[in-house]
């Protein structure tokens, strides 16, 4: 990463109202990889209602921060609490029962399937018709696709997507089928979304954009929103607070006034940028 906390711009995020009991609580999670150590001792507590941005230089280990909130990774030690729930190690296949969704850096679009029907399948998880009914669409087939088609349209109505709603999603542009992923990552209704690098590969005006359904993600369904992002500029205007990694540990935490004046933060971004631990 080799923007400067230096070089911001003076319009930071105004503070929301997010709700003060935390959705989602990290305490001391560590996690090594062959013994060299990727997290170290986090703590990190998410209000009902937050955009949280979790950033620092290459390396730090934001992903694999988000790879043990989501299951992916189990930590050496420490609790994950999504709510009054607690876990040693997240069940990946409950994680949409738990009210958690992610999206990753990487587009994971069905290119043969329209607009719409991506849409429709962030909802698989939420099924509970038999077999049975699904494969004649009676009883609560019926009723779950009804619920599911309006649910999924109304995603497309807020991201502008409506347009497009019966075009092939290998037609549209790159921003579009990111607006397209962010759709289906909503559509299960989830508390928490995790964003993983949401402007990766964007132009200047797609990002804007972009920052404007995350923020209507969080404004007009309330959904806590948790990212990793490396433009620094767009995290300091979108952002409640920010949690900073460097070296898997947590050196910052804060509001963008508070990061944006850190010391500690501001060493960081200047140093030299790290790889990040991965399994071996």
């Amino acid at each position: 990463m080799n923007e400067s906390i230096l070089e911001l711009p003076e319009t930071l995020a105004e503070p929301s109202n997010p709700g003060t009991s935390p959705v989602l609580q990290l305490k001391t999670i560590s996690l090594s990889f062959g013994g060299v150590r990727a997290l170290a001792d986090i703590d990190l507590a998410i209000a009902s209602g937050e955009i949280r941005a979790i950033i620092g230089p290459n390396g730090a280990g934001k992903s694999s921060l988000l790879n043990v909130i989501t299951g992916i990774y189990q930590p050496d030690h420490g609790q994950i609490w999504i709510g009054d729930q607690c876990f040693s190690c997240v069940p990946t296949q409950r994680l949409a029962r738990l009210g958690v969704a992610r999206t990753f850096q990487n587009l994971a679009l069905f290119k043969g399937l329209d607009v719409l029907d991506n849409v429709l399948l962030g909802r698989i998880a939420d099924r509970k018709a038999t077999f049975l009914e699904q494969l004649t669409g009676l009883g609560r087939a019926k009723r779950e696709q009804s619920q599911a088609t309006e649910r999924a349209s109304a995603l497309l109505d807020l991201f502008d997507l409506t347009p497009h709603t019966n075009r092939s999603v290998n037609s549209l542009s790159y921003g579009l089928q990111k607006r397209v992923e962010l759709a289906r990552a909503l559509v299960g209704d989830p508390k928490i979304l995790l964003l993983d690098e949401p402007l990766a590969g964007m132009a200047a005006g797609e990002k804007q954009e972009m920052t404007r359904f995350i923020r209507a993600a969080r404004d007009e369904i309330g959904t806590t929103i948790i990212l990793i992002e490396h433009d620094i500029g767009v995290v300091m205007g979108l952002s409640d607070k920010i949690a900073v990694l460097d070296y898997g540990r947590k050196i910052a935490d804060g509001t963008p006034v508070e990061i944006r004046a850190d010391q500690a933060v501001i060493d960081a971004y200047l140093g030299v940028a790290h790889d990040e631990v991965q399994p071996s």
